[in-house]
């Protein structure tokens, strides 16, 4: 009888590892797609020379797009725009940019890093085996990806508004002076460098500022699917440790280790989770700064769009502006969210080492305790350059000090 239990739990554990290597494929599916679009996926080791000068050159031709936004819109802000209103609805924009070419920069120099975070990944889930535990990371893992979703569905549909909708809706501008038909660009263009007025240049600027666009924010979206995937897979690997420990003095049924062997698979499990936790801060932690201080900005410079934007009668440029500000504090809440969730698992993982019967173990099994205790209290946080924690605190504080900014705005321009 117990034979046939054997090669039943191994008929199990075998059709396991084969959905768990597909459940981990659909993991980072989602962020491969985003990353790989825009040259931002870390390549493999064992990749030819062709494929790495097309890996390079992509990430040249990004970089060189979202700069094709910043400097001739820039030069426009700085020698052409007089008026305080259109100075201001232009910092907005030229800030987005600046923001997602420190974050691509980040995502790009990190690279090495964030394949180590891969392949914690694939390695937890070739490694697990007990049921309960496959599906606490399923769960996690689905949480990451409805996160990833909701963050590319606000970032790309603000993209398709402010890039196509707006200026279509606008409609053509005729210039009877000049004789000149053209339609409004997003990002202006000094006319010391190219007059975007004339055809086919306006065809050809409104073109590339579209794709210049749809880049800068699907680094966004690849930046905040990152940090909700590696910080949902770090929640349930900690999920499985609380779990082991329940299962510590009296063991799981299909387990037939000791106290011992099982002791030290969860220390080995903490340890590694912490790591990985602090591994996920070294490649977050200047997207994670970016974030908060640029959406502190943007979302203070949206809220005054949406006022004047009102107050201008624009309909097609308030509903633009009001999905740009969802998008953007969806942003900072979850990396906030993700930053208080991981707080919470390390504090559970100290909890439940004290709430088991830990009086039923030997002294020295204990001590061990003891020592997981201690760490799970003195675990890192993610943090925004090491200056802000990341929790929903600094959240609120993100809301308010943009609020507070905004009130000055106000009053400064009225």
């Amino acid at each position: 009888m117990s034979n046939v239990t054997t090669s039943m739990n191994n008929n199990v554990i075998v059709k396991e590892d084969n959905n768990n290597r597909e459940e981990m494929n659909l993991n980072v599916q989602l962020n491969r797609w985003i990353l790989k679009s825009i040259g931002a996926w870390p390549k493999s080791f064992n990749i030819s020379y062709k494929q790495i000068f097309l890996h390079r050159l992509s990430n040249v031709i990004c970089y060189g797009l979202i700069i094709f936004l910043m400097i001739p819109c820039g030069l426009y802000l700085s020698f052409e725009v007089k008026d305080t209103y259109d100075k201001i609805r232009l910092t907005g924009p030229l800030s987005f940019c600046l923001m997602a070419i420190i974050k691509y920069c980040a995502l790009t120099l990190r690279e090495n890093d964030i394949r180590r975070c891969l392949d914690y990944i694939e390695l937890d889930w070739k490694q697990v085996r007990h049921l309960e535990d496959i599906k606490i990371m399923k769960n996690n893992a689905n949480i990451g990806r409805r996160i990833v979703i909701i963050c590319a569905i606000f970032m790309y549909s603000s993209a398709a508004f402010y890039y196509i909708a707006v200026p279509f809706a606008k409609g053509l501008v005729i210039e009877d002076d000049t004789n000149l038909t053209y339609r409004p660009l997003v990002y202006p263009v000094a006319r010391i460098i190219v007059d975007a007025r004339r055809t086919p240049i306006n065809q050809i600027f409104f073109g590339i500022q579209c794709v210049s666009g749809f880049i800068a924010h699907s680094i966004t979206a690849g930046a905040c699917g990152l940090a909700a995937t590696f910080a949902m897979h770090a929640c349930g690997q900690l999920q499985v440790i609380t779990i082991c420990l329940k299962n510590l003095i009296d063991g799981r049924q299909d387990s037939f280790d000791t106290v011992e062997q099982r002791l030290a698979d969860i220390i080995q499990r903490h340890v590694r989770a912490l790591n990985f936790i602090s591994l996920t801060e070294e490649v977050l932690n200047e997207i994670s700064l970016v974030e908060v201080v640029g959406c502190t900005l943007n979302i203070c410079l949206l809220g005054y769009y949406c006022i004047t934007g009102w107050q201008y009668n624009e309909t097609m440029g308030r509903v633009t502006y009001i999905i740009l500000f969802i998008s953007v504090t969806f942003n900072i809440f979850i990396f906030c969210y993700i930053g208080e969730l991981l707080a919470e698992q390390c504090q559970k993982v100290g909890e439940c080492s004290y709430m088991i019967d830990w009086y039923r173990l030997p002294w020295k099994n204990i001590r061990s305790l003891v020592l997981i205790i201690a760490t799970s209290n003195s675990s890192k946080n993610l943090t925004a350059g090491y200056l802000i924690e990341l929790s929903l605190t600094s959240f609120g504080d993100v809301i308010k000090s943009s609020l507070a900014y905004l009130n000055m705005l106000r009053t400064l321009t009225e």
